[in-house]
Protein backbone atom coordinates (compact mmCIF):
# COMPACT_ATOMS: atom_id res chain seq x y z
CA UNK A 1 0.00 0.00 0.00
CA UNK A 2 2.77 2.34 0.99
CA UNK A 3 4.39 2.08 -2.63
CA UNK A 4 1.32 2.50 -5.11
CA UNK A 5 1.63 5.64 -2.22
CA UNK A 6 4.64 6.50 -3.09
CA UNK A 7 4.43 5.59 -6.95
CA UNK A 8 1.24 8.22 -6.62
CA UNK A 9 2.91 10.44 -4.76
CA UNK A 10 6.18 10.85 -7.05
CA UNK A 11 3.95 10.46 -10.24
CA UNK A 12 1.98 13.83 -8.77
CA UNK A 13 5.17 15.68 -8.04
CA UNK A 14 6.81 14.83 -11.63
CA UNK A 15 3.67 16.52 -13.03
CA UNK A 16 3.69 19.35 -10.95
CA UNK A 17 7.30 20.04 -12.14
CA UNK A 18 6.66 19.42 -15.57
CA UNK A 19 3.94 21.85 -15.44
CA UNK A 20 5.99 24.69 -13.36
CA UNK A 21 8.96 24.29 -15.78
CA UNK A 22 6.93 24.82 -18.93
CA UNK A 23 5.03 27.77 -17.31
CA UNK A 24 8.54 29.42 -16.42
CA UNK A 25 10.13 28.50 -19.72
CA UNK A 26 6.78 29.87 -21.41
CA UNK A 27 6.63 32.89 -19.26
CA UNK A 28 10.80 33.83 -19.97
CA UNK A 29 10.30 33.39 -24.23
CA UNK A 30 7.17 35.72 -23.80
CA UNK A 31 7.79 38.63 -21.19
CA UNK A 32 12.19 38.79 -21.69
CA UNK A 33 11.86 41.51 -23.29
CA UNK A 34 9.99 45.06 -21.73
CA UNK A 35 7.05 46.62 -22.37
CA UNK A 36 5.70 42.86 -23.68
CA UNK A 37 1.93 43.20 -23.08
CA UNK A 38 1.86 46.70 -25.11
CA UNK A 39 3.59 44.99 -28.05
CA UNK A 40 1.32 42.26 -27.69
CA UNK A 41 -1.48 44.28 -28.27
CA UNK A 42 -0.25 46.18 -31.14
CA UNK A 43 0.45 42.79 -32.60
CA UNK A 44 -3.33 42.32 -32.03
CA UNK A 45 -4.51 45.45 -33.12
CA UNK A 46 -2.93 45.33 -36.42
CA UNK A 47 -4.11 41.93 -37.26
CA UNK A 48 -7.56 43.09 -37.11
CA UNK A 49 -6.38 46.39 -39.14
CA UNK A 50 -4.72 44.76 -41.57
CA UNK A 51 -6.26 43.95 -45.37
CA UNK A 52 -6.14 40.37 -44.96
CA UNK A 53 -8.14 39.56 -41.50
CA UNK A 54 -10.42 37.80 -43.51
CA UNK A 55 -7.84 34.96 -43.09
CA UNK A 56 -9.32 34.55 -39.67
CA UNK A 57 -12.70 34.14 -41.12
CA UNK A 58 -11.07 31.49 -43.27
CA UNK A 59 -9.37 29.94 -40.81
CA UNK A 60 -12.81 29.32 -39.05
CA UNK A 61 -14.61 28.28 -41.64
CA UNK A 62 -12.38 25.48 -41.20
CA UNK A 63 -12.79 24.40 -38.12
CA UNK A 64 -16.39 22.15 -38.94
CA UNK A 65 -13.55 20.74 -41.92
CA UNK A 66 -10.85 19.71 -39.30
CA UNK A 67 -13.40 17.88 -37.07
CA UNK A 68 -15.72 16.79 -40.12
CA UNK A 69 -12.38 14.70 -40.62
CA UNK A 70 -12.09 13.36 -37.26
CA UNK A 71 -15.77 12.49 -37.37
CA UNK A 72 -15.42 10.16 -40.38
CA UNK A 73 -12.95 8.67 -39.06
CA UNK A 74 -14.71 7.76 -35.69
CA UNK A 75 -17.75 6.33 -38.30
CA UNK A 76 -15.65 4.02 -39.67
CA UNK A 77 -13.70 2.97 -36.39
CA UNK A 78 -17.14 3.09 -33.99
CA UNK A 79 -18.92 1.06 -36.77
CA UNK A 80 -17.28 -1.95 -35.55
CA UNK A 81 -18.97 -1.64 -32.31
CA UNK A 82 -22.24 0.11 -33.50
CA UNK A 83 -23.58 1.28 -36.98
CA UNK A 84 -23.43 5.06 -36.65
CA UNK A 85 -24.47 8.31 -39.34
CA UNK A 86 -22.26 10.72 -40.02
CA UNK A 87 -23.96 13.36 -38.01
CA UNK A 88 -24.26 10.82 -34.93
CA UNK A 89 -20.29 10.80 -35.38
CA UNK A 90 -19.73 14.47 -35.31
CA UNK A 91 -21.99 14.87 -32.12
CA UNK A 92 -19.70 11.86 -30.19
CA UNK A 93 -16.56 13.69 -31.31
CA UNK A 94 -18.00 16.93 -30.13
CA UNK A 95 -18.75 15.54 -26.81
CA UNK A 96 -15.39 13.96 -26.28
CA UNK A 97 -13.77 17.14 -27.30
CA UNK A 98 -15.46 18.97 -24.67
CA UNK A 99 -14.66 16.27 -21.77
CA UNK A 100 -11.27 16.06 -23.04
CA UNK A 101 -10.65 19.33 -22.91
CA UNK A 102 -10.67 19.01 -18.92
CA UNK A 103 -8.50 16.22 -18.41
CA UNK A 104 -4.85 15.00 -19.19
CA UNK A 105 -4.00 13.65 -22.63
CA UNK A 106 -7.76 13.86 -23.56
CA UNK A 107 -8.65 11.08 -21.42
CA UNK A 108 -12.16 12.44 -21.06
CA UNK A 109 -12.16 12.15 -24.95
CA UNK A 110 -12.87 8.10 -24.47
CA UNK A 111 -16.01 8.73 -22.03
CA UNK A 112 -17.27 11.02 -23.91
CA UNK A 113 -17.49 9.23 -27.19
CA UNK A 114 -18.51 5.85 -25.15
CA UNK A 115 -21.59 7.43 -23.30
CA UNK A 116 -22.87 8.19 -27.16
CA UNK A 117 -23.14 5.12 -28.20
CA UNK A 118 -26.46 2.35 -27.49
CA UNK A 119 -24.61 -1.16 -27.30
CA UNK A 120 -24.26 -3.24 -24.70
CA UNK A 121 -20.66 -3.37 -25.92
CA UNK A 122 -20.00 0.45 -26.00
CA UNK A 123 -16.76 -0.33 -23.95
CA UNK A 124 -15.10 -1.95 -26.57
CA UNK A 125 -15.10 1.05 -28.40
CA UNK A 126 -12.27 2.43 -26.29
CA UNK A 127 -9.90 0.58 -28.24
CA UNK A 128 -11.38 2.13 -31.44
CA UNK A 129 -11.11 5.56 -29.81
CA UNK A 130 -7.30 4.18 -29.48
CA UNK A 131 -6.53 3.50 -32.94
CA UNK A 132 -8.15 6.43 -34.08
CA UNK A 133 -5.73 8.74 -31.81
CA UNK A 134 -3.17 6.51 -32.63
CA UNK A 135 -3.59 6.72 -36.39
CA UNK A 136 -3.21 10.84 -36.14
CA UNK A 137 0.23 10.37 -33.99
CA UNK A 138 1.52 8.23 -37.25
CA UNK A 139 0.45 10.96 -39.61
CA UNK A 140 2.04 13.85 -37.17
CA UNK A 141 4.99 11.80 -37.11
CA UNK A 142 5.44 11.16 -40.82
CA UNK A 143 4.87 14.34 -41.99
CA UNK A 144 6.38 16.12 -38.94
CA UNK A 145 9.81 14.24 -39.93
CA UNK A 146 10.27 16.13 -42.57
CA UNK A 147 9.75 19.30 -40.92
CA UNK A 148 12.56 18.51 -38.17
CA UNK A 149 14.81 17.12 -41.38
CA UNK A 150 15.03 20.55 -43.05
CA UNK A 151 15.95 22.48 -39.68
CA UNK A 152 18.77 19.79 -38.82
CA UNK A 153 19.85 20.24 -42.54
CA UNK A 154 19.89 24.05 -42.08
CA UNK A 155 20.67 25.21 -39.43
CA UNK A 156 22.69 22.11 -37.49
CA UNK A 157 24.16 19.24 -40.17
CA UNK A 158 27.70 21.83 -40.84
CA UNK A 159 28.32 21.69 -37.13
CA UNK A 160 26.61 18.45 -36.01
CA UNK A 161 26.88 16.20 -38.92
CA UNK A 162 27.42 13.09 -36.76
CA UNK A 163 24.24 13.91 -34.10
CA UNK A 164 21.67 14.96 -37.38
CA UNK A 165 22.80 11.86 -38.52
CA UNK A 166 21.62 9.96 -35.50
CA UNK A 167 18.64 12.01 -35.28
CA UNK A 168 17.43 11.65 -38.80
CA UNK A 169 18.28 7.40 -38.34
CA UNK A 170 15.67 7.88 -34.79
CA UNK A 171 12.89 9.58 -37.08
CA UNK A 172 12.86 6.90 -39.47
CA UNK A 173 13.07 4.36 -37.45
CA UNK A 174 10.04 6.14 -35.38
CA UNK A 175 8.58 5.92 -38.37
CA UNK A 176 8.39 2.74 -39.65
CA UNK A 177 7.68 1.63 -35.89
CA UNK A 178 4.48 3.33 -35.79
CA UNK A 179 3.44 2.30 -39.07
CA UNK A 180 4.21 -1.00 -38.32
CA UNK A 181 2.31 -1.03 -35.22
CA UNK A 182 -0.81 0.58 -37.05
CA UNK A 183 -0.91 -2.12 -39.43
CA UNK A 184 0.22 -5.18 -37.88
CA UNK A 185 -2.83 -5.92 -34.10
CA UNK A 186 -0.46 -8.41 -32.85
CA UNK A 187 2.66 -6.29 -32.49
CA UNK A 188 0.41 -3.56 -31.15
CA UNK A 189 -1.43 -6.28 -28.85
CA UNK A 190 1.60 -7.61 -27.81
CA UNK A 191 3.73 -4.09 -26.94
CA UNK A 192 0.31 -2.94 -24.82
CA UNK A 193 0.60 -6.78 -22.93
CA UNK A 194 4.46 -6.07 -22.64
CA UNK A 195 3.61 -3.00 -20.10
CA UNK A 196 2.55 -3.44 -16.93
CA UNK A 197 0.27 -0.84 -16.45
CA UNK A 198 -1.79 -1.27 -19.87
CA UNK A 199 -2.12 -5.05 -19.40
CA UNK A 200 -5.81 -4.00 -18.50
CA UNK A 201 -6.68 -2.56 -21.90
CA UNK A 202 -5.09 -5.20 -23.49
CA UNK A 203 -8.60 -6.75 -24.62
CA UNK A 204 -10.14 -3.30 -25.62
CA UNK A 205 -6.20 -2.76 -28.02
CA UNK A 206 -7.56 -6.26 -29.47
CA UNK A 207 -10.29 -4.53 -31.40
CA UNK A 208 -7.30 -3.85 -34.34
CA UNK A 209 -8.21 -7.22 -35.30
CA UNK A 210 -11.33 -6.45 -37.06
CA UNK A 211 -9.85 -3.32 -39.31
CA UNK A 212 -8.47 -4.61 -42.49
CA UNK A 213 -5.72 -3.72 -44.21
CA UNK A 214 -7.75 -1.23 -46.33
CA UNK A 215 -9.46 0.14 -43.37
CA UNK A 216 -6.51 1.47 -41.62
CA UNK A 217 -5.60 2.73 -45.03
CA UNK A 218 -8.25 4.34 -45.71
CA UNK A 219 -8.02 6.19 -41.88
CA UNK A 220 -4.65 6.97 -42.31
CA UNK A 221 -5.36 9.04 -45.07
CA UNK A 222 -8.44 10.65 -43.09
CA UNK A 223 -5.62 11.53 -40.29
CA UNK A 224 -3.70 13.19 -43.16
CA UNK A 225 -6.50 14.88 -44.60
CA UNK A 226 -7.32 16.14 -41.20
CA UNK A 227 -3.92 16.94 -40.26
CA UNK A 228 -3.65 19.03 -43.91
CA UNK A 229 -6.82 21.21 -42.85
CA UNK A 230 -4.58 21.52 -39.37
CA UNK A 231 -1.57 22.89 -41.41
CA UNK A 232 -3.28 25.22 -43.18
CA UNK A 233 -5.04 26.56 -40.94
CA UNK A 234 -1.77 27.61 -38.88
CA UNK A 235 -0.12 29.07 -41.60
CA UNK A 236 -3.00 31.37 -42.44
CA UNK A 237 -2.93 32.31 -38.81
CA UNK A 238 0.60 33.39 -39.02
CA UNK A 239 0.53 35.24 -41.91
CA UNK A 240 -2.42 36.92 -40.65
CA UNK A 241 -0.32 38.00 -37.77
CA UNK A 242 2.64 39.14 -40.17
CA UNK A 243 4.98 35.92 -40.21
CA UNK A 244 6.20 36.14 -43.65
CA UNK A 245 8.03 33.20 -44.87
CA UNK A 246 8.30 30.27 -48.42
CA UNK A 247 6.29 27.88 -48.24
CA UNK A 248 8.59 25.42 -47.38
CA UNK A 249 9.84 27.22 -44.68
CA UNK A 250 5.97 27.99 -43.20
CA UNK A 251 5.58 23.88 -43.72
CA UNK A 252 8.80 22.87 -41.88
CA UNK A 253 8.10 25.14 -39.12
CA UNK A 254 4.31 24.42 -38.64
CA UNK A 255 4.61 20.38 -39.06
CA UNK A 256 7.94 20.36 -36.16
CA UNK A 257 6.02 22.34 -34.44
CA UNK A 258 3.00 19.51 -34.45
CA UNK A 259 5.41 17.24 -33.98
CA UNK A 260 7.49 17.81 -30.48
CA UNK A 261 3.77 18.82 -29.34
CA UNK A 262 2.40 15.33 -30.19
CA UNK A 263 5.47 13.71 -28.75
CA UNK A 264 5.76 15.57 -25.76
CA UNK A 265 4.01 14.36 -22.70
CA UNK A 266 0.68 15.94 -22.14
CA UNK A 267 0.07 16.67 -18.22
CA UNK A 268 -2.35 19.20 -17.92
CA UNK A 269 -4.16 21.51 -20.50
CA UNK A 270 -1.98 24.15 -19.42
CA UNK A 271 1.35 22.49 -19.91
CA UNK A 272 0.22 20.72 -23.58
CA UNK A 273 -0.81 24.26 -24.60
CA UNK A 274 2.58 25.64 -23.18
CA UNK A 275 4.82 23.09 -25.06
CA UNK A 276 2.94 23.52 -28.52
CA UNK A 277 3.54 27.43 -27.94
CA UNK A 278 7.44 26.72 -26.75
CA UNK A 279 8.12 24.55 -29.55
CA UNK A 280 6.65 27.34 -32.43
CA UNK A 281 8.41 29.87 -30.44
CA UNK A 282 11.84 28.04 -31.20
CA UNK A 283 10.99 26.88 -34.12
CA UNK A 284 10.37 30.01 -36.04
CA UNK A 285 12.76 31.43 -33.61
CA UNK A 286 15.26 29.83 -35.68
CA UNK A 287 13.89 31.45 -39.02
CA UNK A 288 13.83 34.59 -37.51
CA UNK A 289 10.41 35.45 -36.54
CA UNK A 290 9.21 37.54 -33.72
CA UNK A 291 8.19 35.22 -31.13
CA UNK A 292 4.78 37.29 -30.05
CA UNK A 293 3.62 37.00 -33.82
CA UNK A 294 4.36 33.00 -33.45
CA UNK A 295 2.75 33.14 -30.05
CA UNK A 296 -0.32 34.80 -31.48
CA UNK A 297 -1.02 32.63 -34.25
CA UNK A 298 -0.69 29.53 -31.90
CA UNK A 299 -3.26 30.87 -29.29
CA UNK A 300 -4.86 31.85 -31.92
CA UNK A 301 -5.46 28.18 -33.42
CA UNK A 302 -5.98 26.71 -29.85
CA UNK A 303 -8.77 29.26 -29.43
CA UNK A 304 -10.48 28.17 -32.46
CA UNK A 305 -10.02 24.18 -32.95
CA UNK A 306 -9.84 23.15 -28.91
CA UNK A 307 -11.77 26.03 -26.89
CA UNK A 308 -14.63 27.17 -29.25
CA UNK A 309 -15.31 23.64 -30.22
CA UNK A 310 -15.38 22.61 -26.77
CA UNK A 311 -17.76 24.81 -25.44
CA UNK A 312 -19.72 24.07 -28.04
CA UNK A 313 -19.75 20.65 -27.21
CA UNK A 314 -21.30 21.49 -24.08
CA UNK A 315 -24.99 21.46 -25.39
CA UNK A 316 -24.25 18.00 -26.56
CA UNK A 317 -23.10 17.00 -23.50
CA UNK A 318 -26.47 18.67 -21.48
CA UNK A 319 -28.29 16.39 -23.10
CA UNK A 320 -26.77 12.73 -22.84
CA UNK A 321 -28.35 10.54 -20.81
CA UNK A 322 -25.59 9.24 -18.77
CA UNK A 323 -27.61 6.31 -17.37
CA UNK A 324 -29.63 4.37 -19.98
CA UNK A 325 -30.49 0.53 -20.97
CA UNK A 326 -28.04 -0.72 -23.48
CA UNK A 327 -29.53 -2.33 -26.35
CA UNK A 328 -27.80 -5.26 -28.25
CA UNK A 329 -25.68 -4.36 -31.27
Amino acid sequence: MNIDSNRRFLLYLGKAIVLVLTLFFLYRQIFSAPDTLLTWAGIWQEAFASPVRFLLVLTALLIPVNWGFEARKWQLLGGKVERMSFKRAYKAVMVGLTLGFITPNRLGDYAGRVLVLKSRQRLDAIGAIFIGRFSQLVATVLVGSFGLLYFMVVFYWQQYPAACLSVLLLLLALTCALLLLLYNARAMVALVAAVRPLRKVVRYVAVMNRYSSREVTALLWLSLGRYLVFLTQFILLLYLFQVRLPLVQYLSGVSGTFFLKSVAPSVTIISDLGVRELSAMYLFGLLGQERLQVLSASLSLWLLNIAVPSAIGLLFVFRLKFFRKGKRA
